[in-house]
């Protein structure tokens, strides 16, 4: 079913930018969808993934990102250089503590935003099931009707492993100042302003 959990948050994610554009980082971007949100937004944005197939898919669609093949756990970063990371769906491929490598990496005043996934059921995931099912029926009825399929092939899939009290936990350790929101669709969203 096309619905995609990630695109769903775009909006709640640009409300959380800085107030003016300049850099980004997209880590793990994936088809780039989010990456060509923040060009659309006045940002010089550079995209990393480390899947290839990803990552070709990303650049065959434009837009403006600087893409790039590399793995965000470990590539060099520059130091005190963004004005906003994003990193959505994919900190669960990495290591947590690559949120200090992110902070590091951040201007003063910049933002990190990520779109997380975790592990084990609450009662909000449980609520999602319901409201799941409607919004994939409601995604792929309208794409019926257009005849179109909207959704390109997506990035590879892994299973998070940390629960949320233990996401707040190490957030509130490793970036203090943190805030980190459960969402519905099985996501949190962390923020922090360096």
């Amino acid at each position: 079913m096309p619905f995609d959990h990630n695109d769903h948050y775009h909006r709640l994610l640009l409300r959380h930018l800085p107030p003016r554009g300049g850099t980004a980082l997209d880590a793990g971007c994936g088809t780039g969808r989010f990456a060509r949100r923040l060009v659309a937004h006045g940002y010089r944005v550079d995209a990393l993934d480390a899947d290839p197939a990803t990552l070709a898919a990303a650049e065959a669609t434009g837009g403006g990102p600087r893409y790039r093949l590399a793995d965000a756990a470990t590539t060099a970063l520059p130091t005190a250089h963004y004005d906003v990371i994003a990193c959505l769906a994919g900190l669960h491929h990495m290591p947590f503590d690559t949120v200090t490598r992110f902070r590091d990496a951040l201007a003063p005043g910049g933002r990190l935003l990520v779109l997380g996934c975790s592990a084990g059921a609450t009662p909000r995931d449980l609520a999602a099931v319901p409201a799941n099912a409607v919004a994939r029926a409601a995604v792929y009825g309208a794409e019926r009707v257009r005849g179109v399929r909207t959704r390109p092939p997506g990035a590879p899939v892994r299973q998070p492993e940390m629960t949320l009290p233990q996401i707040r936990t190490e957030s509130a350790r490793l970036l203090p100042g943190s805030e980190v929101r459960q969402l519905l669709f099985w996501r949190y969203l962390l923020t922090y302003t360096h």
